[in-house]
């Protein structure tokens, strides 16, 4: 038995899209009830429908299948087509997709946990960010000490009170300094404190790789960023004594 699997309206309510568990996707004129194209391409069940913000011609689908179609629904043709393929993985199944307000832009996600970025036009802006892009905190465990607060393992300190992370690749490698600068925090910082402290730490098989541990400083003077987040320290024990609380205990190390 046919079944609708979902329903969209274009901008300006003059069609109506469906789709349909046969993988079809029928567009119906919503004031008479005629059926206007029936669209094919999709090899599973769609679950996503969504219209352009402000072009009543363009519909985007997606579904179970890995595929991501934009449709011309004036002329009943397919635009453009993305699948979804994973390597190693076989292909994702897409359980979401929305434009941006200006409708450059759309985003996906799918069942491996990915979000997918697609844009229209030139491509040239984004060829200038690396392809691997990560913090050098990510992962790194938390622990929990007397008081019940939480702490970075590694350096003892309130996750919120650590400076900004560096950007690295997928091995740990850190990016250069230009790209540092996109990491809220770094903005204004110079150079020499852009450029990561390295040290060698045995990973979970006993091999030692090298990691990014921090903000570079020389030996004499203290960089910028730890000198502010002391001073945030100590404004925050000056409120918590004005108010009356007990400090906690340091943790030991």
């Amino acid at each position: 038995k046919l079944k609708v699997t979902m329903v969209a309206w274009d901008r300006y309510d003059a069609t109506v899209i469906t789709a349909v568990n046969n993988f079809l996707l029928k567009v119906w004129n919503s004031s008479t009830g005629q059926l206007l194209h029936s669209l094919s391409g999709h090899d599973d069940e769609v679950f996503v429908l969504e219209a352009h913000p402000f072009d009543q011609r363009i519909v985007l689908s997606a579904g179970h299948d890995g595929n991501i179609f934009v449709w011309d629904i004036d002329k009943g043709t397919k635009i453009r087509n993305y699948f979804n393929m994973i390597e190693g993985q076989g292909h994702g199944a897409v359980f979401d997709c929305k434009f941006s307000p200006d409708g450059q832009h759309f985003a996906c996600t799918d069942s491996h946990g990915h979000l997918l970025l697609f844009g229209f036009g030139c491509n040239k802006y984004y060829e200038k960010i690396p392809d691997q892009m990560f913090f050098h905190t990510d992962y790194r465990p938390l622990i929990r000490d007397a008081n019940n607060y939480v702490l970075d393992e590694q350096t003892q300190q309130a996750p919120h009170l650590m400076p900004p992370p560096f950007l690295v690749d997928v091995d740990g490698n850190p990016h250069p300094t230009r790209f540092q600068r996109l990491v809220p925090g770094r903005e204004n910082c110079k150079d020499e404190q852009l450029i990561p402290q390295l040290g060698y730490v045995a990973n979970g098989d006993g091999e030692v790789v090298e990691q990014v541990i921090g903000q570079q400083t020389n030996d004499q003077d203290e960089s910028i960023l730890d000198g502010m987040i002391r001073e945030l320290q100590r404004e925050q024990d000056l409120r918590l004594i004005n108010e009356g609380e007990t400090l906690p205990n340091p943790p030991l190390n």
